[in-house]
């Protein structure tokens, strides 16, 4: 009868905790993301969004499904990129709800200026495994030379 009650405390305890991680993690992914909107508007990191088709599983229609994770999502809901350096958010499509749009933010193409060795990474400064978009890329270059970056076609260019 002992090993019982142990054991029931013991899911009832798991009961409780699990609630309360879940909401500690969205909690710190909600600072993680008001963290990465501050240091947007100071110019110190771009990030780039992109909506593309969201890869959805037969077996869950209406979730999106996160290749990195090897998990379904709902929409609404964010998940990290991770190993890579991004953050996809799974989207409901406005003009056909019955699609899913998976909204990626990443921190986009590499600069063009790498490939004259005037400008380089800075490794020091770097850190691959920080949380997006603090493992963005941070370069250094030579004095008076500016990163210079690929054009991004916008999506109304791309339908004209």
């Amino acid at each position: 009868m002992i090993k019982f009650t142990s054991i029931l405390a013991g899911f009832a305890l798991a009961f409780l905790l699990v609630p309360a991680i879940a909401m500690a993690a969205e909690k710190s992914a909600a600072a993680a993301a008001a963290a990465a909107d501050d240091a947007q508007k100071d110019g110190e990191i771009k990030i780039y969004k992109r909506l593309i088709p969201a890869d959805v599983l037969r077996d869950f229609p209406g979730m999106c499904f996160a290749s990195t994770r090897c998990a379904t999502v709902e929409p609404g809901k964010t998940w990290e990129l991770t190993p890579f350096c991004g953050r996809s958010t799974c989207v409901q499509n406005e003009e056909n709800p019955s699609k899913l749009l998976e909204l990626v933010e990443d921190c986009g193409p590499l600069p063009l200026s790498l490939a004259n060795d005037k400008c380089k990474l800075d490794t020091e400064k770097t850190n691959k495994t920080a949380p997006f978009p603090f493992c963005c890329p941070i370069f250094t270059c030579e004095p008076g030379v500016k990163l210079e970056y690929p054009e991004v076609e916008k999506e109304e260019e791309k339908k004209n």
